[in-house]
């Protein structure tokens, strides 16, 4: 032990693993790597689990994970993170990573904005797009009205019941949640620059069968200012494609025009970048870094498809590689949770025959 409390306090931590954003890979990667008996601290600049998930569209159903029908965006963060309990990782949220560099003995420094200062065997990144900011809705004194009448995310769907509501965007977030909304609302009204969407064609087809039904209107224009009467939003003033103006009724504005997405400190961690996401082969999902992996949407490779489910995919491979790197005198062995005791034991659901080897 030291002598200089100081100087302990200072020293950075070992861990084995380091993961770089909690949002769903992010949480899954945990599972995959303690079920190989891979310990992980897990770091995220956001104040809780859950990315964009928990984010931006936490009642945002999702239908393509598999065995689950429907899951909503933050039922499936929370599955997520009861699955990762048995592994006992480490979070530190409300913290960026403003550093990662190699250090002696092929492991990687990792500094964050809040002082936390590990040592890793091995990091992964699942940043998702990397630190991200809502397109604002660019109108003189929206400011004031920012979090409470003007919306870039819808937190809980129940604020906008029985609401006058404008909604603007073209693409999937702005229709999803105009089909949800519009049967709640006491008036929707889509607003969009385009007559084309870039939504999900059942989406729009169903948004379309709303407006025949007489229980939303769709406006082809731009929002020009927001019309207020002291300290509350009354609506908006909209100038159309056809030139009308028009000064529509609102509660409350929810505008979907995505995501500004930066890649902020993990660009200057000396690894190969295309197109602002970080090159990994489709083995080991490990970036020009040997060490440091990528997995979700900050990665790219050849087929590569932003998906959760792909990201599922890519940890899998990825904690086996991590395995091989942090232990390569080991010989791994494919085993299965339904019928492996020490994947079970790990799992806290069987006990192990004291004979049985490790991985």
């Amino acid at each position: 032990m030291s002598e200089n409390p100081s100087a302990a306090q200072a020293a950075p931590t070992p861990v084995e693993t380091v993961i770089i954003g909690a949002g769903p890979v992010g949480l899954f990667q945990i599972f995959e790597l303690g079920l190989l008996g891979i310990s992980a601290h897990i770091i995220d600049s956001l104040a809780q689990a859950g990315g964009q998930c928990t984010e931006l569209y936490p009642d945002k159903p999702i239908y393509d994970i598999p065995a689950l029908p429907i899951c909503g965006a933050q039922e499936l963060i929370d599955r997520l993170v009861e699955q990762a309990k048995p592994f006992h990782a480490s979070f530190h949220f409300g913290q960026e990573v403003t550093e990662v560099r190699p250090v002696e003995g092929g492991k990687f420094y990792i500094g964050t904005s809040a002082g936390t200062r590990l040592i890793a065997g091995a990091v992964v990144i699942a940043g998702g797009v990397g630190s991200f900011q809502p397109r604002r809705l660019a109108l003189p004194g929206v400011d004031d009205f920012e979090g409470r009448s003007v919306h870039y995310r819808v937190k809980s769907a129940t604020d906008f019941h029985g609401r006058d509501l404008v909604i603007c965007g073209g693409g999937d977030s702005a229709l999803d949640w105009t089909v949800a909304l519009c049967e709640k609302a006491h008036s929707l009204t889509l607003l969009h620059r385009r007559a084309e969407f870039r939504g999900a064609p059942a989406t729009v087809a169903r948004m379309r069968e709303l407006v025949s039904a007489g229980k939303m209107q769709v406006l082809q224009g731009n929002a020009v200012a927001l019309r207020r009467d002291n300290d509350s939003l009354v609506g908006l003033d909209v100038h159309t494609a056809d030139g009308r103006d028009l000064a529509l009724s609102a509660d409350h504005v929810l505008a979907f025009y995505g995501l500004h997405p930066k890649l902020g400190p993990i660009a200057e961690w000396g690894m190969e970048l295309e197109r602002r996401a970080l090159k990994v082969d489709t083995e080991k999902f490990q970036t020009s870094v040997p060490g440091i992996f990528a997995i979700g949407d900050i990665n790219t490779y050849p087929g590569k498809k932003k998906l959760i489910l792909s990201g599922f995919h890519e940890a899998a491979l990825a904690a086996f590689a991590i395995q091989h790197h942090l232990f390569p005198e080991k010989r791994q062995f494919l085993q299965y949770t339904t019928t492996s005791p020490i994947m079970q034991k790990r799992l806290g659901v069987a006990e192990v025959d004291s004979q049985s080897g490790g991985i």
